[in-house]
């Protein structure tokens, strides 16, 4: 056998065998992760004679952020590890994030790191309606440079309901929280609104897959489980909430199956306006 063969079937079985691990441990890793959150769920727990989908549709189901909020990060770093999502989140950010940004749904602030090492993001407001969420992204502002402080602030708003001027943001941002929402569609044009019409929309969501009925069929199967341990419907279908909500899009990929999405858009030309006097753009980290 020659080297050079020697080498590429080492290789294919070094990736082959790095996959099934992969997957091995993402399974394992889910039904673990389900387990644990579902411990905090269990008093007073009347499921049984709820309707179906009580969860996904119940709009009471994003108070399991303030539940999960202190290990959020830990459990949920693993999974993106192991899919990539960190070099998805990179991307979307370094080649499209520029100016005063608002990220809608920042969460744990997850995405704080690629804010600050971007030379084009001047300003960003991170915003969510969780507290104890919030509260983590305000321990990682505190966390860095005493000069890199101050381009951040954390305000506890909703998404679907911004008191802000139309046109104030170069770039808004959401990144996987669109499953959070109980209007997706209201969110997404609440940020075409805070939008300058020359700015960017970026996305980066998960959602059903068109091109894989067994996929779809597992996420419709534990949607309910899903919601009710973490706040999150993750079988919606974005291509609808996207068509209905008029942006204009200039990038759609699909990754993972096509359950994650990629996105940066634009406000439509004709975005309705509904200026706010209120601006928290200059709101000090706190």
């Amino acid at each position: 056998m020659s080297s050079s063969n020697f080498i590429r079937k080492t290789g294919v079985l070094v990736a082959g065998g790095g996959v099934y691990a992969s997957a091995v441990y993402m399974a394992y890793h889910y039904r673990q992760m389900n387990e644990t959150v579902a411990a905090l769920t269990t008093e007073n727990d009347d499921t049984i004679s709820r309707p179906a989908n009580y969860f996904t549709m119940n709009p009471l189901r994003n108070q399991q952020y303030q539940k999960i909020a202190h290990f959020y990060d830990d459990r949920i770093g693993r999974d993106e590890f192991f899919m990539g999502i960190n070099l998805l989140r990179r991307s979307l950010l370094y080649f499209h994030a520029a100016g005063t940004v608002l990220e809608v749904g920042a969460g744990t602030a997850r995405n704080l790191k690629y804010y600050q090492k971007s030379s084009t993001v001047d300003r960003v407001v991170l915003m969510d309606q969780s507290d104890q969420m919030l509260s983590q992204a305000q321990l990682k502002v505190a966390d860095l440079p005493a000069d890199q402080q101050p381009r951040f602030a954390c305000v506890q708003a909703d998404a679907a309901h911004l008191n802000l001027p139309d046109h104030s943001f170069d770039t808004v941002v959401d990144t996987f929280g669109l499953c959070s929402y109980n209007d997706p569609e209201a969110v997404l044009r609440e940020m075409a609104r805070v939008c300058k019409p020359t700015g960017k929309i970026l996305l980066l969501e998960h959602g059903r897959s068109a091109d894989w009925e067994f996929v779809t069929q597992h996420l419709d199967h534990h949607a309910e489980t899903h919601a009710k341990n973490w706040g999150c419907v993750w079988n919606r279908d974005l291509d609808i909430v996207l068509q209905q909500s008029g942006l204009s899009i200039e990038v759609l990929r699909k990754w993972h199956f096509g359950t994650t999405y990629y996105v940066v858009c634009r406000p439509a030309a004709t975005t309705a306006s509904s200026t706010s006097t209120n601006s928290i753009v200059s709101t000090d980290t706190s």
